[in-house]
């Protein structure tokens, strides 16, 4: 059966489990890529397929996963992909149309810029892809963009590979009229969410918008 959406767990940083958990719902495709899936069994779940080198699990926790049935694609150490890449090549393979990356931000900051790359494939293009911890949530905005949220979040738009030009916003404290953001200033850092609901429209570029739910990150602390 094809899947609607897909969860991939990354050995990332996840500092509040009930708010990763919270992205949950029913239904979706669980992909624990390598030491992810130490998040989901802190969480008591299981994936239903773990992939990776298998590197940074010791062999009884595999061995745990397999003799619960989970199915395994195992690698080797040396490739050309990170195991993210892996895991998003098989969601993509069992028809996931929305990919939740979570534990992907936070740990080395290589790995974590490249799995904010990672969203720029063309194949991701035309799905629902972003990197999400529950509190922070990274996503690529091309043309237009809804972001759900809460008064007081923050909300960062910074152009990707060039200007992103006809920048207009709609909900936000300062609010952009087609105007254009470069990657060489900061003009589209540190915005607010004003209400529970932003919207964001551009002519030419692609954004990226990094949002972060203040309000859970203040219960967190």
């Amino acid at each position: 059966m094809p899947v609607q959406r897909a969860v991939l767990f990354v050995n990332g940083l996840i500092t509040d489990l009930d708010a990763a958990r919270a992205l949950l719902q029913p239904g979706d495709f669980l992909i624990a890529v390598d030491g992810g899936a130490r998040h989901l069994a802190a969480m008591g779940l299981l994936p239903h397929l773990l992939i990776g080198d298998l590197d940074s699990l010791i062999p009884t926790e595999v061995d745990a996963l397999e003799a619960a049935g989970v199915p395994i694609q195992r690698y080797p150490v040396e490739k050309d992909e990170t195991d993210l890449e892996l895991a998003i090549q098989a969601a993509l393979q069992r028809g996931a149309t929305s990919l939740l990356l979570v534990g992907a931000l936070g740990g080395r900051i290589d790995q974590t810029l490249a799995n904010i790359f990672l969203l720029t494939s063309p194949l991701l293009a035309d799905l629902d892809a972003r990197l999400d911890d529950g509190i922070e949530a990274v996503s690529i905005i091309r043309e237009h963009a809804i972001i759900h949220g809460s008064a007081g979040d923050t909300l960062s738009l910074l152009p990707l590979g060039g200007p992103a030009s006809g920048v207009t916003t709609a909900g936000l404290r300062y609010p952009l009229h087609a105007e254009t953001l470069f990657p060489d200033r900061s003009r589209g850092v540190s915005n607010e969410l004003l209400a529970d609901r932003a919207e964001i429209r551009l002519d030419e570029g692609a954004l990226l918008c990094v949002h972060t739910r203040n309000q859970i990150r203040k219960k967190e602390k």
